[in-house]
């Protein structure tokens, strides 16, 4: 990533440290959150999809952006910039959570990992240079060293059934005993990384960070030794589909500066007993008033594909709108997410999408839509 910034077709997009790969594989590659990434590779979405569903697929994902922080006081003040407790993760975990606005609405939401002597944040690629404006605009004067550590790391997350199965034969670390959060460090492919069984698809999986410089003797090493479980890359649009058919939030679709984590149904990562953060007062005022909408997951009853922006109907009237919405490869059908009013939020219910004048009905279905089997 750092050792090659640029696109020589002219354009302003950086290119991670695999880019000649994705290219070499007859990845498509488009233009994403300031990168050129493999949106998909010949076989397809729906091929590469059902591929992490049954063996292993591999994603290149170091367009994330990486934040570290330091100092006696870097807890305290990642416990009052989040919404979720800092203070409870311990050596070796990582946590989900969110930066909220003044009056909830969300920045953005993130991991926190926590090491021996700092903490490491992943924010999403797209909101990365608004992530470290709010981050230094709210800095302490002192005791909180913070450093923007985007350009340095690729970041390939292996997922599905037989991830555990392929990692096991390239790192020191010791699968068995690393849970489902957690994070530690060691080597992998024979080179210095860190290991964290987190992911985006609801799969078995582990993000794997290494140096730039090791990206792709990583890579390569996990192609070798993924054969046996026909191990392929996979791009962005298949975890797009992966990640809609657990009901994982997308930043820009889902969840946005308008949206509060509780309509959302991100309550579960919002500590509003723990002391003072950003966001509180307003998030509070929420709760106690009563959420008027919430996210809800349904399934097309009928051939048409919801996607962002899709009005959702109520005998006619408009009453919602898609945030998200694709093709399912497990269920066959149409599924999508958006906003609805509280009253009409219920499983079972019925309501219609809007597809530029073709109304088809929907049904309000429990989430996530898939199911994984997770060893």
């Amino acid at each position: 990533m750092s050792a090659d910034k640029g696109c020589c077709c002219g354009c302003d997009d950086k290119k991670t440290a695999l880019y000649d790969i994705h290219a070499a594989l007859g990845g498509k590659i488009v233009p994403f959150a300031g990168y050129l990434m493999p949106i998909q590779y010949p076989k397809g979405i729906v091929a590469e999809h059902r591929r992490v569903r049954s063996t292993v697929g591999v994603f290149d994902v170091s367009h994330m952006g990486e934040f570290e922080f330091r100092g006696p006081d870097a807890a305290a003040f990642l416990n009052w910039i989040t919404i979720n407790d800092v203070s409870k993760l311990a050596v070796g975990q990582a946590q989900y959570s969110a930066f909220c606005y003044p009056d909830g609405g969300m920045v953005d939401d993130l991991l926190v990992y926590r090491f021996p002597d700092h903490y490491l944040m992943v924010v999403n690629a797209a909101n990365l240079p608004k992530d470290r404006d709010w981050v230094e605009k709210h800095l302490p004067t002192s005791g909180v060293q913070f450093t923007d550590r985007s350009d340095e790391f690729s970041l390939l997350a292996i997922q599905g059934p037989k991830a555990k199965d392929l990692l096991s034969k390239l790192t020191t670390v010791n699968l068995d005993s690393l849970d489902y959060y957690h994070l530690t460090e060691g080597q992998v492919a024979g080179r210095p990384g860190i290991v964290a069984r987190t992911g985006y698809t609801g799969e078995l999986g582990y993000e794997v960070m290494v140096k730039n410089a090791f990206a792709v003797q990583l890579w390569q090493a996990i192609f070798e030794a993924g054969k046996p479980f026909e191990v392929e890359p996979i791009g962005l649009g298949a975890r797009d589909t992966l990640r809609l058919e657990m009901k994982y939030c997308l930043y820009g679709n889902d969840i946005d500066a308008t949206t509060n984590p509780l309509e959302a149904g991100l309550g579960w990562i919002t500590k509003l007993d723990k002391g003072d953060f950003m966001g509180k007062a307003a998030i509070q005022a929420v709760k106690a008033a009563g959420l008027t909408r919430k996210l809800v997951g349904f399934e097309v009853l009928g051939k048409g594909l919801p996607r962002h922006g899709t009005p959702i109907l109520k005998e006619g009237k408009l009453v919602g709108v898609t945030t998200s919405g694709n093709y399912s490869p497990m269920l066959d059908r149409g599924i999508g997410l958006g906003y609805v009013p509280v009253e009409l939020s219920s499983i079972g219910t019925e309501l219609e999408l809007d597809l530029r004048g073709r109304v088809l009905p929907l049904r309000l279905v429990k989430t996530p839509f898939y199911q994984p089997h997770v060893a």
